[in-house]
């Protein structure tokens, strides 16, 4: 059974002071680039994208970070943007779940290798069940569960929202 933590509302609204929070936080620069991870974190950048463009005059670039959720250890991670143009740049992470920090641990590892000005990390939901050391600069939800519970945050269709299970 799936119990609603967040209807469609609730849920764009928490994408959005997100949005305002990176905004605050980045005034000062020319751009960002919200890197999302594929999946759910790549439609919440997506949607944090549209937002900070309402409410500032932020250069936004969107970018997808591909990677095997499952086995990220044996699979490449690959960007859909030249790294170069990430030089000096403030990077913000972005994915849905932060349970152990295993996805974005290795999500974060090819930017190691880029002179970044800035690299942070947003989530719609920390489960706080860390096994790397990872923590977020921006979350929506911080919300404690059983090992054996299931989040799931839904960014497009018609039944956006977050879910337990």
């Amino acid at each position: 059974m799936q119990k609603t933590i967040l209807s469609s509302d609730q849920t764009l609204q928490k994408i959005k002071r997100i949005a305002f929070e990176i905004y605050e936080k980045n005034f000062e620069e020319d751009g960002i680039v919200l890197a999302g991870i594929t999946g759910e974190g790549y439609e919440m950048a997506r949607l944090l994208e549209v937002f900070l463009k309402e409410i500032s005059q932020l250069s936004v670039q969107l970018m997808r970070i591909d990677l095997n959720k499952d086995h990220p250890h044996t699979s490449p991670i690959q960007f859909d943007t030249d790294k170069e143009l990430l030089i000096r740049k403030v990077i913000i992470v972005v994915d849905d779940v932060l349970n152990t920090g295993r996805t974005l641990a290795y999500s974060l590892s090819p930017f190691l290798g880029i002179s970044l000005k800035r690299l942070q990390v947003a989530v719609m939901v920390n489960r706080a069940h860390h096994s790397f050391p990872i923590s977020a600069d921006y979350v929506g939800y911080a919300l404690s569960t059983t090992l054996n519970e299931h989040i799931q945050v839904k960014l497009s269709g018609e039944d956006i929202g977050v879910y337990l299970s």
